[in-house]
């Protein structure tokens, strides 16, 4: 009988739990490059093998291989990290790196332009920081998002307390990347002690595919909770305090253009647990998920397929027979944004916070913004705590009165505005897309800023410069930036054409619809404008965007991922 499980199937099963053949082709100086096994293999340990694209024609004219380097994402649950860890991880964006910190839609780090020779390097650097990539990629639990400041509250502070403890629970358990990159030797904070190869909850085929966790507290849905596999919701008692958690499952967000079989879906809540079981309830969920996933076709192999294909019922049914208990009825919430709070506010101990926008999340130094300069020396300052968000901006938390005051004069003193030029700019994600991703389609961090402006001239017409709308842009349907979780998403389709999809609800609850395809700049301006304007004139009270296109008929609301494709009319 035939095997019909799709390659990377068979990979994971002859890795030697996610070994390979990597430490061989890091000792291979003649290319820059690992073989094409061990690229999947790779992404397990947190790295994505990457080339230039911008140099491929020049390269490829004078005979020379492309231009590889490595991304390396750090596995950061929760997303926060202390000043000395935040000048360790600007020590290696010079040293190892391309000289820039990148934010990611996954409330950690990225660094690019890491070369073969410095792989090992750069992973023990970031080790040095008490740090670690592993499972930040490939076919397992992906790193544990949860809100933005966990210190805002006590609710907020259980939640990064669950995203750590899901997530060193799901780790992977084999030594291969401690006998790769820390030549055996243990992570230094002891918590996570290199152990025997065996893998209790992956087996030796990990997952179908990626596994993402959020967890959420209302009102603010800053992690797009429905938008990932699994969602944490913190429910709160009479007296504020947390009771438990309703629980998502079957988000996600990639599908491949043209493939009508493939869509994003926003997850279902199946019911509520107490703090006691959430990290048990995660399990079984995925466990679920790694024995029903489909390993035969990896296009549908996200939960979100596995949910669809089973249907609702059926997979909290089975969840709940491996728990051993029935998960309790979903208790009411309401979510009112999803963006995060920027600019300087007050939590209930009268610490203060700082929520700073960084656009398409790239910490650098320009010529009039010392943009990456000034944090380090916010870090050298000591005294605060810095947390990542999954909108791609940092939370400089737990600042005094007086450190309050010497931040904002660093940030003037290296030509930092806190302020931001626009609620449409406030709102903004986008993927990294070229030149470094060889997925992307068209352009993405290198293109959206200069769209925004070119908008807010549109806003201004309409008297809206300051409204909150939700836009995002990704090089390819893949969906990294959360596009049609956007009141405006633009999804890559060629080089200067991009889908344009409106109406995803302002709170994160409903994706959005294909409005305009295969437009460029001037078309997406000469469509928008006039919804803006119409939007200024004819809203109701209290109504965003995103509601507003599909009142006046713009677009048909999308109830539910499997009907996406559905019910579109193009402009």
């Amino acid at each position: 009988m035939t095997d019909k499980r799709a390659k990377n199937e068979f990979l994971k099963e002859e890795s030697h739990f996610l070994r390979g053949t990597i430490a061989d082709g890091l000792s291979h100086v003649e290319t820059g490059a690992i073989s094409e096994d061990d690229t999947q293999l790779i992404k397990f340990h947190g790295s994505y093998m990457q080339d230039d694209r911008d140099v491929r024609g020049e390269r490829a004219k004078k005979k020379l291989e492309k231009a590889f380097s490595f991304m390396i994402r750090l596995r950061l649950p929760g997303g926060l990290v202390t000043p000395e860890q935040w000048l360790k991880l600007d020590d290696i964006a010079s040293t190892y790196a391309n000289g820039t910190l990148r934010l990611t839609t996954r409330a950690t780090f990225q660094y690019h332009g890491v070369i073969k020779a410095n792989l090992r390097r750069t992973m023990q650097a970031i080790n040095g920081a008490c740090l670690d990539t592993i499972a930040a990629c490939g076919d397992v639990n992906r790193n544990v998002m949860c809100v933005g400041n966990p210190f805002f509250s006590p609710v907020h502070a259980a939640a990064a307390d669950f995203a750590r403890k899901v997530s060193d629970h799901l780790l992977p358990k084999t030594s291969a990347y401690h006998e790769i990159w820390l030549d055996g030797d243990k992570v230094e904070d002891l918590s996570r002690p290199a152990v025997v190869d065996t893998e209790p909850l992956y087996g030796v085929h990990y997952l179908p595919r990626k596994f993402k966790i959020v967890i959420a507290v209302p009102p603010h849905n800053d992690g797009d909770v429905f938008a990932h596999d699994l969602g944490f919701i913190a429910i709160t008692d009479a007296k504020g305090q947390l009771a438990g958690w309703n629980v998502s499952i079957g988000g996600g967000m990639g599908m491949t253009h043209g493939e009508l079989d493939t869509f994003p879906r926003t997850g279902d809540v199946i019911g509520f647990c107490t703090p006691e079981q959430a990290v048990d309830v995660a399990e079984k969920v995925m466990l679920v998920q790694r024995d029903w996933g489909n390993r035969e076709l990896r296009k549908n192999a996200r939960l979100k397929y596995t949910v669809e294909r089973f249907g609702v019922d059926k997979y909290r049914a089975e969840v709940e027979s491996r728990l051993g208990y029935k998960l309790g009825e979903a208790r009411p919430f309401k979510f009112t944004s999803m963006g995060d709070p920027i600019g300087w506010y007050q939590g209930p101990d009268k610490k203060w916070h700082l929520g700073l926008f960084i656009e398409a999340g790239r910490i650098k130094d320009w010529p009039d913004k010392r943009l990456r300069t000034a944090i380090r020396e916010i870090a050298k300052a000591g005294g605060v705590t810095f947390s990542v968000t999954g909108n791609q901006n940092i939370i400089i938390c737990n600042a005094s009165a007086k450190q309050k005051s010497k931040i904002d004069a660093i940030l003037k003193a290296h030509g930092v505005v806190i302020e931001t030029s626009s609620g449409l700019r406030r709102n903004s994600i986008t993927c990294v897309a070229l030149p470094t991703c060889a997925l992307a389609l068209a352009e993405a961090e290198r293109f959206l800023p200069e769209l925004i402006t070119t908008l807010e001239d549109s806003l201004d017409k309409a008297g809206l410069r300051q409204e909150d709308i939700v836009i995002r842009m990704t090089g390819c349907p893949n969906g990294c930036g959360r596009p049609y979780m956007a009141e405006i998403g633009f999804v890559g389709r060629a080089p200067g054409l991009y889908n344009l999809y409106l109406g995803a609800a302002h709170d994160g609850t409903r994706l959005n619809k294909l409005y305009a395809q295969d437009i460029g700049k001037a078309r997406i301006v000469e469509l928008l404008e006039p919804l803006f304007l119409r939007f200024a004139k004819e809203r109701e009270e209290g109504e965003r965007f995103g509601d507003f296109v599909i009142r006046i008929g713009a677009v048909k609301p999308t109830l539910g991922g499997n009907t996406f494709h559905s019910d579109i009319t193009l402009v």
